[in-house]
This record gives C-alpha cells, structure tokens and sequence, in this order.
C-alpha cells in the first residue's frame, strides 16, 4: 500500500454518486440531511445538533492528518446534494489492510443504489489502487439491517467481538466483523457490476427534505 495517497485528494467517481474529501465547506449541506436521531441509533457517536456535526467533521479531518482514516463525502450526481459521509479507517500500510465503515446515507436516499456504489468504489480503489490484502466491515450485532446491507455486498462474517464498545447512549455493543480478501475480489467485483446495471428508480425527497 503505497504511503503517499492518504496525503493527496482522491475523487472517486461513480454512476450515481461521487466521493470527494470530507471538508470544513461540507458542514452545511451535512447538517441538512444528517441531523436525525435514526441514522446514529446504531453507531458509537451520536450527532443531533450542528456543533455535533461540526465536531464530527474536525475529528474525521483530524484522522486523515494522522493517516489512520480518509473520510468522505458522498454527493448524488443526479441533484448535486451531499446525502451522507463514510471513510476508509483503521488503516494499516504495514499489513495492507483498512477497513470501511463510519457510513451514514440521509433517509431520503436509502434503499438506493447508493450505498452499493459507494461501497463498490471504496473496494475497487482499495485492491486495485492500494493492493490491499484485506477489507475490514464491522457493525453492531443487533443492527439487522447493516448486517444484510454488509452480507450482500461479499463480505464474510468471522465473528463477534462481545463486549467490544460502548455507545453514545452508554449500551455496551457486540461488534460483528466481516470482510474481504484479494482473491475474493474479482468475484465481488462483478456480482456488485451486476447489481449496479439493474434498473432503480430514486425515491426523490420533496421540497422540504
């Protein structure tokens, strides 16, 4: 895994969506589609209000200084509107791995194609660009919807980490991990192709949303 990417900006381009460097400019735009108590009931952080988002942001920036993460921003193509964030984490150049997650889509644009192609972007730039050896997933064990979004996509289920976290809300999560290995790749690769030249139809917000 080459040391040098985590420091220049890296675009990935899709049919539906574009991930671009999560920044400071992005704070509103996150604000208006990701202050929603569902989409952080199953995460580790909690973030409700803007100084939340903001703080979220920082720390995320604050990661990709360090070189231990790369967070993104995911823009919808079609309207132009950032609708959600994820991020490479827990990067290892040493052992060529990273894992993929801290992954929120604002409700208007789930059951989209979106985070299959987000996913699928964030894969083959990590085992075609980085050469990565291993892709990491990892969600709460009692988040039934995450569980199957992370089976669908490949991935493999090795095991619980009891006891592994403890929320915002003071809950005390199992973690479940999953992952991906380069020889599994290509297989992914095309099942993802194939899922993402089906026919969808977005489920646009109103107005107001």
């Amino acid at each position: 895994m080459p040391d040098s990417w985590i420091t220049r900006p890296v675009r990935l381009d899709g049919r539906f969506i574009r991930l671009e460097p999560l920044g400071r400019t992005h704070l509103a735009a996150l604000c208006e589609v990701g202050l929603d108590e569902e989409l952080w009931r199953w995460t580790v952080a909690r973030v409700r209000t803007i100084d939340e988002m903001r703080a979220y942001i920082e720390a995320a920036i604050t990661a990709r200084v360090a070189g231990t993460a790369y967070p993104f921003a995911i823009v919808e193509l079609g309207s132009g509107r950032v609708v959600g964030s994820t991020r490479f984490g827990n990067i290892d150049r040493a052992n060529r791995r990273l894992e993929i997650g801290w992954s929120w889509i604002g409700r208007p644009w789930q059951r989209t194609p979106i985070n299959t192609e987000a996913k699928y972007l964030m894969l083959r730039f990590a085992f075609e660009e980085l050469e990565c050896l291993r892709v990491e997933l990892k969600t709460d064990a009692l988040n039934a919807r995450s569980r199957t979004a992370i089976a669908r996509i490949g991935a493999k289920e090795e095991g619980t980490l009891r006891s592994h976290v403890i929320t915002a809300s003071g809950r005390v999560r199992d973690t479940v991990y999953y992952s991906i290995i380069a020889a599994e790749w290509p297989g992914v690769r095309t099942a993802l192709e194939a899922k993402l030249r089906r026919p969808f139809e977005f489920r646009r917000p109103d107005a107001s949303g």
